[in-house]
C-alpha cells in the first residue's frame, strides 16, 4: 500500500460542489482506499491505496464523485514523498510563522511555456512567487482572495492547478507521516 493525498478542487465553496467529507471517505473506500482521513471541509484526504499511478487514481476519484454527486471536480493526487518534497522545497521559509500567507499551487504537470514575466507584471508590490517544477509557491501577505496573481496562475502557466495554504499543506504531511 502506498500513502496518497487527494486534493479535490472547488468543493464546499459558496454553496456549489457540495461534498460532505463522510461521502468523500465512503467514495474513497469504495475505490479500495484504506485508512482514509480527511482534513477540513475543502476536499483534502490522506489514505492508503494499492494503485501505483496517482493520475489514474485521480481520474477514478473524480468519476466516482460525479456518479455519486452529479459533478466531476478536478482532483489531484500526490504521494507522500511528493508532498514532503513540496514542504522541503519552500523558497520562503521565513513565512511559515504566517501560514495563511503562503500558498502552494499543485500543478497537474510542469508548465511547457513559462510566463513568469507576465505573472510578475500582475503581482502586487508585496507578493512574491516562485515556480519549482510542478509547484508554484505564492507568498501573499495581504491574502489570496484579492490577488490578481493567484487568480491568473492557471491561465498564465497553461496548466490546471489546485492550491492550499501552508497550514493545510503541513497538516496533510503530518497526517501522511502517521502512516509511515
Amino acid at each position: 500500500m502506498k500513502t496518497y493525498i487527494a486534493l479535490v478542487r472547488g468543493i464546499n465553496v459558496g454553496g456549489k460542489g457540495i461534498l460532505p467529507m463522510k461521502q468523500l471517505v465512503a467514495i474513497l473506500e469504495v475505490l479500495g482506499s484504506q485508512n482514509v482521513k480527511t482534513y477540513i471541509q475543502s476536499g483534502n484526504a490522506v489514505f492508503e491505496h494499492k494503485e501505483s499511478e496517482a493520475s489514474k487514481l485521480a481520474g477514478k476519484i473524480s468519476a466516482a464523485i460525479e456518479k455519486k454527486r452529479g459533478f466531476a471536480p478536478h482532483v489531484l493526487v500526490l504521494d507522500a514523498k511528493a508532498l514532503e518534497q513540496a514542504v522541503d522545497g519552500n523558497p520562503f521559509p521565513e513565512t511559515v510563522a504566517e501560514p495563511k500567507s503562503l500558498h502552494v499551487f499543485f500543478l497537474d504537470s510542469k508548465p511547457a511555456k513559462v510566463a513568469l514575466k507576465s505573472l510578475a507584471g500582475i503581482k502586487s508590490d508585496n507578493e512574491r512567487f516562485e515556480l519549482r517544477g510542478s509547484l508554484f509557491y505564492l507568498h501573499a501577505p495581504d491574502g489570496i482572495g484579492r490577488s490578481k496573481l493567484a487568480a491568473n496562475v492557471e491561465r498564465k502557466l497553461g496548466v490546471r492547478a489546485t492550491s492550499r495554504n501552508w497550514r493545510t499543506v503541513c497538516r496533510l504531511l503530518e497526517i501522511a507521516n502517521e502512516f509511515a
